[in-house]
């Protein structure tokens, strides 16, 4: 029985979270002496589709009708569970990207499966499958352990390594047709707050809060995220305030980030805050306040004024990129 990959989409683009997840599921697939082949719902060409068999997936079910022009979660469950059923799958593998959650809990309803949300590493497989995800808001290690045959398992962004496993891949048409009430809500348009990187994908971030003292000066935070290819980011307050955009404020309450770099700028470090940025591999915290929570779990700090730190470190990064 083989593992299937949801291999979710972006614009008809694999991003880094199908690719992780990807990587995921072949690992899994070699351990469970079986192979990885995935499922790709919407309209995705070809050439997009070969790339999976960089990742180690060797068949994909392209499902691609008009009904799947735009993300509809009900429907896209509908038709990894079709495919799952076919290939009689035991496992699905999905990212933990706001698609993916979606598709995979209904998934797991309709599979009548165990979910295992936010997987961070591959265990054993060979009897019950058991799984780490992180805890308390990052604070903690939590062991989980499937008894049912059917999992379906969401890795947890930036959670897990992306890594090339090349071979030949099938491609085979899909003929699946929704039900319409699983077509009973589309999404007739989509538009975007915002041009650049997304920040569930982003291995950059760098962030600001009240320290900024008004929006009016966020130019050097944009600037700074343009120099190093990040995401930019803010605190909660200063989304409240309107100084920066909803869909910006990371923490406990808005978007939770696993980035490999987050740069933290006059935020003081709320336990709120922390919760959603506490999984980024390296912290970097600028602040005048020696006593600000976030330098207790900083890998790197600079004390001293972000109006005069920011600016000379701006300067030296467009030093060093002259000099490349």
């Amino acid at each position: 029985m083989p593992v299937l990959l949801f291999a979710e989409h972006s614009d008809g683009q694999f991003k880094k979270p199908a690719l992780e997840a990807a990587t995921y599921g072949y690992d899994l697939a070699q351990q469970m002496g079986t192979e990885l082949i995935a499922v790709s719902v919407g309209m995705v060409s070809d050439e997009a589709l070969n790339k999976l068999g960089e990742y180690g997936v060797r068949k994909v079910y392209a499902v691609r009708n008009q009904d799947f022009n735009s993300f509809v979660n009900a429907a896209y469950a509908a038709a990894t569970v079709r495919v799952a059923q076919q290939t009689q799958s035991s496992v699905v593998v999905c990212s933990q990207t706001y698609n993916g959650r979606a598709v995979a809990a209904r998934v797991a309803a309709r599979l009548d499966a165990a979910a295992l949300p936010g997987v961070i590493s591959l265990s054993d497989a060979s009897n019950h499958f058991d799984a780490r995800r992180l805890a308390y808001s990052g604070k903690g290690v939590q062991e989980l352990q499937a008894v049912r045959e059917k999992l379906v398992i969401v890795v947890k962004t930036n959670g897990y390594k992306v890594e090339a496993n090349p071979g030949p891949i099938e491609i085979a048409e899909s003929s699946f047709e929704a039900d319409r009430m699983d077509l009973g809500v589309v999404a007739r348009e989509l538009v975007k707050a915002s041009e650049g990187i997304s920040l569930t994908e982003a291995e950059t971030v760098v962030s600001a809060g009240r320290g900024m003292k008004g929006p009016e000066n966020w130019g050097m935070i944009e600037e700074l995220a343009g120099l190093l290819g990040a995401a930019t980011a803010c605190s909660k307050p200063t989304a409240d305030m309107g100084w920066r955009p909803h869909h910006e404020h990371v923490g406990q309450t808005g978007i939770q980030i696993a980035p490999n770099l987050y740069i933290a700028i006059g935020i003081s470090g709320a336990i709120q805050h922390l919760a959603g940025v506490s999984s980024s591999k390296h912290i970097v915290v600028i602040n005048k306040d020696p006593e600000a929570p976030f330098f207790k779990i900083a890998d790197y700090g600079i004390v001293g004024d972000l109006f005069e730190v920011v600016p000379k470190l701006i300067a030296e990064i467009r030093s060093v990129k002259a000099g490349a």
